[in-house]
């Protein structure tokens, strides 16, 4: 029986007297692609801080691999396998491919001096895993394009060999020739067996890729459902009008998914 990789039971989180989450339940799957929709304020963000513990939780628990676990912050999750990409991308435009992939853990050799010769190595590496075509990993991140960038924000991620990555608004301001190849990023990713979370409004994007739709509304639970499923004019009435409702638990997702 397949464990859930991330298991979210009952998560509150208030801002003051804001209830951002209320008794918020959330399973995700081993290789799997989940859309996380929502109008905004609905929680989506929210809910993959507390997560991957930029935000603490003020109830509920985080279950990874089975494992009860209380991340401090972002690099505790990231220890777990879990990277969270920002809409911003978190990139320094100034610095080349290479360095923005390895910024702040360069490669070192005799334990002193940057080894760039591996740096370059393993970013080329990298983003070939990707199936991302660059110039070089010498070219300034100034120099490329919106989705090019996230490419980089992507391998970046990729190079921590992380289990799940989060994508926050993936596709809001790409070309509709970046999104195609980010959707093509993500499969090839899945094919890999990583576990993926896209947070977005674009319903067509998630039903290109997703094998499961989450929605909130107001902080609370409104629809848990399998692509093959449902089709975008459900998801789309849930967000609008949807009814707070329990989200699959973990045996629910592996019952639905066989």
């Amino acid at each position: 029986m397949t464990t859930p990789i991330v298991e979210m039971r009952g998560i509150q989180k208030y801002f003051g007297a804001v209830h951002a989450l209320r008794n918020v339940n959330f399973t995700l799957m081993p290789g799997e692609i989940l859309g996380l929709v929502g109008d905004n304020s609905a929680g989506k963000s929210t809910l993959m801080k507390v997560m991957t513990g930029a935000y603490q939780r003020d109830g509920g628990d985080v279950f990874v691999d089975g494992g009860l676990t209380h991340f401090k912050s972002p690099q505790e999750s990231r220890d777990f396998g879990i990277e969270m990409i920002y809409q911003d991308f978190a990139l320094c435009g100034n610095l080349d491919i290479g360095q923005n992939i390895f910024l702040g853990r360069w490669p070192k050799k005799m334990g002193i001096f940057i080894d760039r010769e591996r740096m370059y190595r393993e970013a080329n590496d990298v983003l070939k895993r990707l199936k991302v075509d660059v110039n070089s990993v010498f070219q300034k991140v100034e120099s490329l394009s919106g989705g090019r960038q996230q490419s980089v924000a992507i391998a970046r991620a990729i190079s921590f060999n992380p289990r799940v990555v989060i994508f926050d608004e993936p596709t809001a301001n790409l070309s509709v020739m970046a999104t195609e190849r980010l959707l093509e990023t993500m499969a090839e990713l899945k094919k890999q067996n990583v576990a993926q979370v896209i947070i977005s409004h674009r319903l067509t994007d998630i039903f290109a890729v997703g094998d499961r739709v989450m929605v909130l509304k107001r902080g609370e639970n409104v629809g848990d459902r399998y692509i093959k499923h449902t089709t975008e004019k459900d998801v789309l009435e849930l967000i609008v009008s949807g009814k707070p409702e329990t989200a699959l638990t973990a045996d629910e997702a592996r019952a639905r998914a066989a």
